[in-house]
């Protein structure tokens, strides 16, 4: 389980290491794509069309690709969300929602995958995040495969425009629009709910125990979600992803601890020292959460956001 833990978290740390080098640039990230005249008044792309992608080049897209490997979690649910799957030959080993994801050929991992099996396979186009090395991204070039490396997702507005590229690439923009139609409503509707409430503190754990008592702080988007979901963040006073002392979060005490349902990770908390003496424990009210619907940043985040915010204020649920 702790292999497991550790595992989980050595993404977290890469992805938050290279977000923060790639933060000048995602925030520009395709914005004048979305004036669109690469899209007919049908909703259908006009190729040849240009995207630009995070690390600031122009991309020309001459066709709708027929191949796709996606070397992202959030790009593999895009895809599938989007029903454009038939073209998808490639993921990466933790694209593994939804469960026909798994049917697809994998490539390794997020940062450095396989270039031999990527070269095998000749895709038409390769659709990574930030979290592709710069390496990866060179080999790629001088193997003639062609790379889209979009935004990393650091804010809600960055998810839409990331579904909306996706939308324009294969071709699908009216389910692009309307997938993010949808989002936007629920989570327009999940904060007219918890508006004025209360707001108690939350510590979101990321891992715990000899993993290190890893959780996000401020300026990241769990911190975003949980003020969202009317909350605080227990852990506000650090930045990005930190290992928090178990002192300060003794010190802390917050009202309510959301957990990954992962890796038996509640039943993991409740028998480590330290934990055991929270009130949030004492009160049972140590939860469990899907963090995949929060940590990927892809359509499933509105669900998320959701489901935090039935945690912290169940009663305006009911």
């Amino acid at each position: 389980m702790i292999k497991k833990i550790i595992t989980t978290l050595s993404i977290f740390v890469l992805l938050v290491s290279l977000g923060a080098c790639a933060a000048t640039t995602t925030t520009k990230t395709t914005s004048s794509n979305n004036s669109d005249k690469s899209v007919t008044a049908a909703g259908e792309t006009k190729y040849p069309f240009t995207i630009k992608d995070s690390y600031g080049r122009s991309i020309i897209i001459e066709k709708a690709p027929k191949t796709i490997i996606s070397v992202a979690t959030n790009v593999t649910e895009t895809v599938f969300a989007l029903e454009a799957q038939k073209e998808l030959i490639g993921r990466t080993d933790y694209c593994n929602y939804p469960e026909d994801a798994k049917n697809i050929q994998s490539i390794g991992g997020l940062d450095s995958p396989n270039m031999e099996k990527i070269a095998e396979l000749k895709p038409d186009l390769v659709i990574a995040s930030v979290m592709l090395t710069k390496e990866a991204d060179a080999k790629l070039a001088s193997l003639n495969i062609k790379v889209v490396v979009l935004s990393d997702n650091t804010s809600l507005k960055d998810v839409y425009a990331n579904i909306i590229n996706i939308g324009k690439i294969v071709n699908a923009n009216n389910k692009a629009a309307t997938l993010v139609q949808d989002m936007k409503k629920k989570v327009s509707e999940v904060t007219a709910k918890v508006k004025g409430k209360t707001k108690p503190s939350v510590y979101y754990v990321v891992s715990y125990g000899k993993a290190g008592n890893w959780t996000a702080g401020s300026g990241t988007f769990i911190n975003d979600l949980i003020q969202m979901a009317g909350g605080t963040n227990a852990a506000s006073d650090v930045v990005s992803f930190k290992d928090y002392s178990m002192e300060k979060l003794i010190e802390k005490d917050p009202n309510i601890i959301i957990c990954p349902k992962y890796y038996d990770t509640k039943k993991g908390i409740l028998a480590t020292d330290g934990y055991k003496d929270l009130t949030a424990i004492k009160k049972d009210k140590l939860f469990e959460i899907d963090n995949n619907m929060i940590d990927i940043m892809g359509p499933r985040v509105a669900d998320g956001l959701e489901a935090m915010a039935k945690i912290i204020h169940p009663e305006a649920f009911k």
